[in-house]
């Protein structure tokens, strides 16, 4: 009399040959290794702070501005007040470091990279060519994110109402545009103010600015936001090795031997979802445990978020491999499918919303929540829509998978 096996024991079954069969795959094997130790080393050489100061470039320096600007008054015969008003002049701003060069073109070429700017011991700033001049003893390397080369008299003429006066703003291609409109308003201000005269417009209070949470002088930093990205792609990769499993047992036909068996296709199935969601599964939390990010605020929803990730790479590891014919199709098939998955990870690293067209690929939603969670603190109820709409993508990419391999073993 036969025993009757139970449908958990033949999945059991099924689960120790897949892990059988994942130990000899040694390509997938080995890259999977190698990923576990390059990802938490790469993580911790990411720079963990946050340059928040813009270097200005002045030519000419502060003290010739004003000096040329007394002299001017002087022989104009300007009034004490004007005078007066001078001494007050100030250009220092928070989050702005004064690069002061006496020749225009020196400025130009210091913005540029053909010259380098190093401040001395003493304060002053020495410009040298590094393909002739050797580098000055004792001084710091400074660079200009941006230069303004005031004309001569810049300041008498603003003061007493001169038309056409007009500075030249030297930026380097990679400055963004809003630093170099930034340094543009802050011109006209400096104008103003030599001018004696209050800005044309009228500035409300600071808190009717700031939209949201206001992270000035809170930035975050490179490695914080490389943190949900790199947990993003430990899922991804998952796809290959899975499929590869998939692709093989389809291709070799391992599978009609399999269901000789008491084993039946929806146990085959349940097997390869089970083993993909773990090893996918497994080797995120690890990584996580190895970079940080989890608190005990945020694990349930961190948990939870990297399992429907997990599950949803599965259904696409399932898709791409019930499809590749070989190796190399199911290779080019898997990077056709996974590459548009990937850009909203991609779209973290760049300041801004992302894009509407990239809020409706499938895997925006799971970037998002670990963004939130890991970098901005976000909880459950911050999360719930994009949970939502995971979800429901889960079941559309883990469905089409299952759908398509159960489709492909029914007809061997």
């Amino acid at each position: 009399m036969n025993r009757r096996v139970s449908r958990p024991a033949i999945i059991g079954a099924l689960l120790r040959k897949e892990l059988l069969a994942y130990s000899r795959d040694l390509v997938y094997l080995a890259l999977t290794i190698f990923l576990l130790v390059l990802i938490p080393v790469l993580f911790r050489i990411l720079p963990d702070s946050v340059d928040e100061t813009i270097t200005l470039g002045i030519s000419p320096s502060l003290d010739t501005l004003v000096a040329d600007a007394r002299a001017d008054l002087e022989a104009g015969g300007a009034t004490p007040e004007q005078l007066a008003a001078l001494d007050e002049l100030d250009l220092s701003e928070e989050g702005l470091a004064l690069v002061e060069v006496d020749d225009a073109a020196q400025l130009a070429g210091v913005v540029e990279g053909r010259l380098e700017a190093w401040r001395t011991e003493t304060g002053d700033v020495v410009v040298r060519d590094p393909a002739s001049e050797p580098e000055p003893v004792g001084a710091e390397r400074v660079g200009a994110d941006v230069g303004i080369a005031f004309p001569e008299g810049f300041i008498a003429d603003v003061m007493v109402g001169e038309p056409g006066v007009a500075v030249t703003v030297y930026s380097d291609a990679g400055v963004p545009p809003e630093i170099r409109g930034a340094m543009t308003s802050f011109v006209r201000e400096l104008s103003y103010q030599f001018a004696g005269r209050e800005l044309p417009v009228g500035m409300p209070a600071e808190d009717e600015i700031v939209l949201g949470e206001d992270r000035a002088g809170d930035q975050v930093t490179l490695r914080e936001r490389m943190r949900p990205l790199l947990l993003f792609m430990i899922l991804l990769m998952e796809t290959f090795s899975m499929a590869s499993l998939v692709s093989t047992e389809v291709a070799q036909r391992t599978v009609t031997a399999v269901l000789v068996t008491p084993a039946r296709v929806s146990d085959f199935l349940a097997a390869k979802a089970v083993f993909g969601t773990v090893l996918s599964l497994g080797q995120a939390l690890v990584v996580l445990a190895l970079i940080g990010g989890v608190t005990a605020q945020n694990w349930s929803l961190l948990l939870t978020t990297l399992l429907i990730g997990a599950l949803m790479f599965t259904g696409v590891a399932l898709f791409v491999g019930s499809a590749g014919r070989d190796f190399m199709g199911q290779l080019f098939l898997a990077m056709l499918v996974t590459i548009p998955l990937l850009i909203p990870a991609v779209a973290v690293l760049l300041p801004g919303s992302a894009a509407p067209w990239v809020q409706v690929i499938p895997t925006y939603p799971v970037i998002d929540v670990l963004v939130g969670a890991t970098v901005y603190g976000a909880t459950w109820a911050d999360s719930a829509g994009s949970l939502g709409v995971a979800a429901a993508w889960l079941v559309v990419l883990f469905g089409a998978g299952w759908i398509t391999l159960k489709r492909k073993v029914e007809s061997l």
